[in-house]
């Protein structure tokens, strides 16, 4: 039977960016120089949704429409402007391709690399190495450089 602890909560969350018409407008109303104000553009604006433990989301929509700016928020990478976001558990960002990868290091120094900064110890990292292997289906490639 499923879980049905709520594993991320993310409630009326906005994310505004300021738009500046020249890089000096910013810096003037930093000092308080500025008459203008900034056009205001929402990145998001009162997202709120709730993924329970188990369950499997998939974030879609048209390029703009905040999907990696709601990734951003709920791992912690960006602040929301309003709202708020609660995680149970851990959680990690992997927003790009390849983010987060050594380019030098082979396959398996990088499953190491990545699973140490996901907060998992060399000893969980041994145990799970063989269906991670087996999930990356490269075969004596994860010996390579990961950059070739």
């Amino acid at each position: 039977m499923q879980d049905k602890r709520i594993a991320i909560d993310v409630n009326n969350v906005k994310k505004v960016y300021k738009l500046y018409e020249k890089p000096m407008d910013r810096v003037k109303e930093a000092f308080g120089l500025s008459k203008t104000p900034a056009k205001k553009h929402y990145a998001l604006n009162g997202v709120s949704l709730q993924i329970r433990t188990g369950e499997t989301v998939g974030i879609i929509g048209t390029n703009g429409s905040g999907k990696s700016t709601i990734l951003k928020i709920i791992t912690g990478v960006v602040n929301p402007s309003e709202g708020n976001v609660k995680v149970n558990g851990r959680i990690s960002a992997l927003l790009e391709l390849g983010a987060g990868f050594n380019m030098e290091y082979n396959g398996i120094e990088n499953v190491y690399l990545n699973g140490t900064m996901m907060g998992f110890s060399e000893k969980e990292i041994d145990e799970k190495l063989p269906a991670i292997l087996e999930f990356a289906d490269i075969g004596d490639y994860v010996y390579q450089p990961f950059k070739t």
